[in-house]
């Protein structure tokens, strides 16, 4: 059997949502949300309805997969879409220096369904796998990582544990953070042990 938890975030107004949506969030009890998405769990990780999740969620020096829309970029051709060399910039060649070339072969006329050719590019759901996080904020609940982050600024993005990179599972909250009973959370930023030597400083 699949386990899987459903994570909101954001705020929206019922009429911008449709009536399934809606009466979903109200059959539930919690606010209306912009973003709604589901994250497969093992059975012992279910979290109570209402749990709030935060970015101590995560560690620092955790490797994490990172999903969202990439940046749309418009129509482009094949040399930009999909790389392509192009055509010659000289020796005869004339308003082709950019085309893709041929589109097929002489035993079968026609284009083969995938065939790479200009179009649309950009505006996809696209995952970045192994991402390191280097320093969480948890006052402002903010993420620091190292590596690409898909989409545009202020897209949203979902997080999850990188599938191929396991950090030590003991090292993690599980199911999540929670704030042990007369504890305070710490207010300055944790970052991820970088070890005793400076990568900057070089050796003799």
């Amino acid at each position: 059997m699949v386990w899987v938890v459903q994570i909101g975030c954001g705020q929206k107004k019922a009429k911008h949502l449709t009536k399934p949506e809606v009466g979903h969030f109200r059959a539930q009890g919690v606010p209306l949300k912009r973003k709604l998405r589901e994250f497969p769990v093992t059975e012992d990780a279910l979290l109570p309805l209402g749990t709030s999740l935060g970015v101590r969620h995560f560690v620092p020096g955790q490797y994490v997969d990172v999903t969202g829309i990439t940046m749309g970029k418009g129509f482009q051709g094949g040399m930009k879409r999909h790389g392509f060399k192009g055509g010659p910039a000289s020796h005869g060649a004339s308003l082709s220096h950019r085309s893709i070339g041929s589109t097929g072969q002489r035993d079968a006329p026609e284009v083969f369904k995938g065939k790479k050719m200009p179009g649309r590019m950009g505006g996809k759901q696209r995952t970045v796998k192994n991402v390191w996080i280097y320093k969480i904020d948890p006052v402002r609940n903010l993420i620091w990582v190292k590596g690409q982050v898909p989409g545009a600024e202020g897209n949203f993005v979902f997080i999850k544990d990188a599938v191929y990179r396991k950090h030590e599972i003991s090292l993690l909250p599980f199911p999540t953070y929670f704030r042990g009973e007369g504890t305070e959370d710490t207010l300055e930023p944790l970052v991820a042990d970088l070890g005793d030597v400076d990568p900057f400083m070089l050796g003799d």
